[in-house]
This record gives structure tokens, C-alpha cells and sequence, in this order.
């Protein structure tokens, strides 16, 4: 489950940029004919200043294609994404990270770090303090310092360009240059790709940002929806993947017309890929766990799609029992791959705020928790079937590998010590858990 679950959320982001605008810690620009709207923090225009200094032509921009899968990438469907693969550098066994969502991914892409050092596991989560089942969205829910405020620190600017709204909340004002998604789609809670590259282009265009990170959703919004998705045809989402293609297409004409394509680095991958289930292929465990004596009320589901978290809320001196417990009748439910320990478990790294259980989906199939109702589409991802994701660096700067196809495994985490790289601005204390995937000088 992808789309923001609780609504009251997301419209806490947008009050707070309201705030800052009100108050005049950002100053709001009209950019290009068009009217996009985009959101400059008054702090960072002495950077932008140092910036100029600071002598640098190389540009950098991370385009997320989000929910697309690698194989979804053909010259038939996606001609413009597919000619800047086979002429960067590419990466074909480069994979998502636990838990396959959104927010986690976007998170360890910025950060270069896994959720157990960032804090942000996945979308969903219990949040302790308040009892609540809520969408990480909120800007301390990160508690590690992003690239983006690497490069800020070091005198150069950035822009976001995020079209869901948990998104935009979650990163909040630490870009220089930030685009509040509009128009948002009603229930999906994104902007579409039309007009989040139309916001895009002018903020090139305008503000020329040392590092720009984008999410073009419309990949992922339609392919939840698609009812022809498990049978197949994916007729809406094939849609999708070619009207994504074309504002692809667009970003790289600018990046060619306007001279910043030899000085810049393009990134382009995925959060995660895509999964699709029939209707009667629905895991729902809380009546499962309900129905266990020790289980009864001490137990919060954070529902991610093809992942559910499972929290206990009891004596915490019954742990060890609730967590054997839920693993063993979890892992009885058809259509569930597996049930995770996470403390025995090393390669989740989810970190305290992931759930005392990680319970994953067998692939076509998806949780629907508290309720049966809760997850209706068919779309689906969180789980391993949703890890394989496209990535692969283009761009016309000297440090950019014309053609070359790499057997290395690759995953969100490496984007930030790429951009640190290339931007050669280092690595944070205790290092990245990704690593550059640009050649050594």
C-alpha cells in the first residue's frame, strides 16, 4: 500500500510551508510562464551566494521513476529512458531496500543509510508516542543529515521537486528551492507528472540548483489502480510509462539546449518496482492475532502493502513470547512469504521504529490490515517480489560511463555517496552504508 493512509497527515506539511511563508523563513517565486510556485528558504540565499563562488559548473539531478520496474524500460514504451541507459552507465541487478516503499527508499536514496540510522523504516509505522498508526511525513522523522544539507553546507544550492504529498512533507524545507506538488489528484495524493516536470523545468530554468531530486508518481499512482495489472495487460500503466517517457524526454532537451548537459551527472531509478494480486489473493492478520490469548489487544499493525509491521504493545517483559508468537502464526497465513525477527535478522536493518515482526507477502499477493477494506487496489509492493528497480547514471560530464553495463549490485543507498562523489563533499560520521557507484577517478 502506497498512497498516503492517513489524510489528516500530509495536510500538516502544507501548514507548515504556509508558516514558513508567513513568518519569512521561505520567500515564495513565481517561475516560468507556466506559474509554477516554488518556495525559496530565505537561510540559504547567503549559500546561494558562496555557491557562485564556489566556481562549480557540475550539476547533478536525481530523477525517481516511481514504482517503475526494469523491465518495463524498453525502446518500444520508454525510447528517451531507455537511450540514456544504454548510453550511461547501467546497473541491472540494483534492488530497493527493506522495507520496498516510498518514503524509506527516497529517505536511504538522500541519506545513504539504512532505516536502523535514519529512522525511517517505511511508510507506515506505530508511533510510540502517541499510539498512532501514522505515514512517516514529517521532517524529524529523518534524524540523519541528508546530501541535500551536505551540499547546502558547503556553500552550493538544491531544489526538490517531490510529487506526493508525504514527500514533500518528509524532506520539508531542507532544499534551497522547493515545489509544493500542485495540482494534487484527489485520493492518490500526488501531482502528475505533466506538472511536476513543468515545475522541474522552471526551477532549472530559473534557479539553476546545484542538485535537484525529482518523483514523477504517475508510474506508481496508475499502476496501483490498474485493474487489468493481474491479469497482465497493464493497459493503464503502460500508459502511464510512455506519458512518463516523453517528460523524460523533455528534461533531457533542456539539459541539451541550455549547455548543462556536459557538466552534468543524471541519476535515474526506481524506489521500488511493482506487484499485482487478485482480488481473493489478500492477507488479513488481525483476526489471526486477535484470536491468540497472549495476542488479544496487544498487538498494532502498520499495513505497507506487501509488508505488515507488527508492534507489541504489551508487558514488554512478555517480548520474546509476543514476537515467537506472532512469527509462528503469521507465518501460517497463506500468502505469506515470511516472518521476521528483526533483531535476528541483520539484513533488514529496520531499525526500533520497523516493528517487532516484519511479516512479507508471497509475490501476487498483499495485506489488507486493521480491516479487510483497509488495501482494496491491486497494485502492490513492500514485499521482496517489489525489489529489483531500474537504475543507471547518464549525462554528458567526463566522470559519466558511456555505455558500460555493470555486474555490481546496486541499491537506493548509493545515490547520496554518488552525489558526495561527484560533488566531493565527503561522507558523513561513521560513513555511507552505500557506496559511489561512479568510477574512480
Amino acid at each position: 500500500m502506497c498512497g498516503p493512509s492517513h489524510r489528516a497527515a500530509p495536510s500538516r506539511a502544507f501548514e507548515r510551508g504556509r508558516e514558513e511563508i508567513r513568518t519569512g523563513r521561505r520567500t515564495l517565486l513565481v517561475a516560468g510562464a507556466a506559474g509554477v510556485a516554488i518556495s525559496t528558504a530565505t537561510s540559504s540565499l547567503p549559500r546561494a551566494a558562496a555557491a557562485a563562488s564556489a566556481g562549480t559548473r557540475r550539476r547533478a539531478y536525481v530523477l525517481v521513476l516511481d514504482g517503475c520496474r526494469p523491465d518495463e524500460i524498453t525502446r518500444e514504451l520508454m525510447p528517451r529512458t531507455s537511450a540514456l541507459r544504454d548510453g550511461g552507465l547501467h546497473h541491472p541487478r540494483a534492488t530497493s531496500l527493506p522495507v520496498m516503499e516510498t518514503i524509506p527508499n527516497h529517505v536511504m536514496m538522500m541519506s545513504g543509510v539504512r532505516p536502523d540510522r535514519s529512522g525511517v523504516p517505511a511508510n507506515s509505522i506505530l508511533d510510540r508516542t502517541t499510539g498512532e498508526v501514522r505515514d512517516m511525513d514529517r521532517p524529524e522523522d529523518i534524524r540523519v543529515r541528508t546530501i541535500i544539507e551536505r551540499l547546502n553546507r558547503n556553500g552550493l544550492t538544491t531544489g526538490t521537486v517531490l510529487s506526493k504529498e508525504y514527500l514533500y512533507g518528509i524532506f520539508g524545507g531542507r532544499a534551497t528551492h522547493r515545489w509544493e506538488p500542485a495540482p494534487i489528484v484527489p485520493v492518490s495524493g500526488h501531482a502528475p507528472d505533466l506538472f511536476t516536470m513543468e515545475a522541474t523545468l522552471a526551477m532549472v530554468e530559473e534557479h539553476d540548483p546545484h542538485l535537484v531530486l525529482v518523483n514523477l508518481g504517475d508510474i506508481d499512482r496508475l499502476g496501483h489502480s490498474d485493474l487489468t495489472g493481474p491479469l497482465g495487460a497493464r493497459a493503464a500503466r503502460q500508459a502511464a510509462l510512455a506519458a512518463t517517457d516523453v517528460q523524460v524526454g523533455r528534461f533531457v532537451d533542456l539539459l541539451k539546449t541550455s549547455g548543462r548537459w556536459t557538466t552534468s551527472l543524471v541519476v535515474v531509478l526506481a524506489d521500488h518496482s511493482m506487484d499485482w494480486s487478485l482480488p481473493h489473493q489478500l492477507i488479513h492478520l488481525t483476526p489471526v492475532l486477535e484470536a491468540d490469548p497472549l495476542l488479544a489487544g496487544n498487538v498494532a499493525i502498520a499495513d505497507n502493502g506487501g509488508a505488515d509491521l507488527l508492534y507489541w504493545t504489551g508487558d514488554p517483559a512478555l517480548l520474546d513470547a509476543a514476537v515467537e508468537r506472532m512469527r509462528a502464526l503469521a507465518s501460517a497465513v497463506p500468502g505469506v512469504l515470511a516472518a521476521h525477527d528483526p533483531r535476528v535478522t541483520p539484513a533488514l536493518r529496520t531499525g526500533p521504529l520497523g516493528g517487532d515482526v516484519v511479516v512479507y507477502a508471497k509475490a501476487g499477493w498483499r495485506f489488507s490490515d486493521p480491516d479487510q477494506w483497509s488495501n482494496p487496489i491491486p497494485g502492490n509492493h513492500g514485499h521482496p517480489a517489489t525489489m529489483p528497480i531500474p537504475f543507471f547514471l547518464a549525462g554528458g560530464h567526463r566522470r559519466v560511463p558511456r555505455r558500460v553495463t555493470s555486474s555490481r549490485r546496486a541499491a537506493t543507498i548509493d545515490v547520496a555517496p554518488t552525489l558526495a562523489d561527484f560533488f566531493g563533499v565527503g561522507a558523513p560520521r561513521g560513513g555511507y552504508d552505500g557506496r559511489s557507484r561512479l568510477p574512480r577517478r
